[in-house]
């Protein structure tokens, strides 16, 4: 009211220009997009990057076992390996936000104190994860630089979490940082223990 503008200026921006932003990681789109839209596709989209991540770790399963016989065809139909790669990216995904969520309740417990405070954050890191889609096109365009292109997507994903956690928390940015550092530890964990028990992983 007092300087007679609006406070978040993306209200009268257009929806490109504001995802263009949010590509950028700019934290002012951030809060845009989780405070001031009625965006509910966090689940779906989870999944669907779940199911990118699966799909990514199964064609490097199937290249490892590489079978020229046309009636493999069928067999891949009917692939259970798929099933098994989404339940462990699925596993990985949640004890990497349990990682954070657990970092974050342990700090700073004031800031998750209610059940909404808790809920803003899980879709707020969900949103953020949406660099994961970047998984498929980096699969289809196969090159010689297909794993540094996968580092950099996962880079991206970590840097968009941050800026998540920056903005639905209102924290500097070494308290994201830290909470994903123990995310990724955590998360790395469940791989090992995988490993350890002789899936691939």
């Amino acid at each position: 009211k007092s300087c007679q503008k609006p406070v978040d200026k993306y209200i009268e921006y257009d929806p490109v220009i504001i995802l263009i932003n949010a590509v950028l990681c700019k934290a002012q789109a951030y809060r845009h997009i989780l405070f001031n839209t009625k965006i509910n596709i966090h689940g779906k989209l989870c999944i669907f990057c779940l199911l990118c991540e699966a799909y990514l770790r199964w064609l490097q399963l199937q290249d490892s076992s590489q079978n020229t016989d046309p009636d493999d065809l069928i067999r891949y139909a009917k692939e259970w390996d798929f099933y098994r790669m989404f339940g462990i990216a699925s596993l990985e995904q949640t004890s990497f936000l349990l990682g954070i969520f657990i970092t974050l309740w342990w700090m700073r417990p004031e800031m998750l104190k209610t059940k909404s405070d808790f809920i803003l954050l899980l879709k707020a890191l969900l949103l953020s994860s949406y660099g994961k889609l970047l998984l498929i096109p980096a699969v289809i365009w196969e090159h010689d630089y297909t794993p540094l292109c996968l580092a950099f997507i996962k880079v991206f994903v970590l840097i968009s979490n941050s800026q998540a956690i920056r903005v639905t928390l209102n924290v500097n940015r070494m308290l994201p940082w830290l909470a994903i550092i123990f995310g990724l530890i955590l998360e790395n964990g469940v791989v090992c223990l995988f490993q350890k028990m002789g899936w691939d992983v």
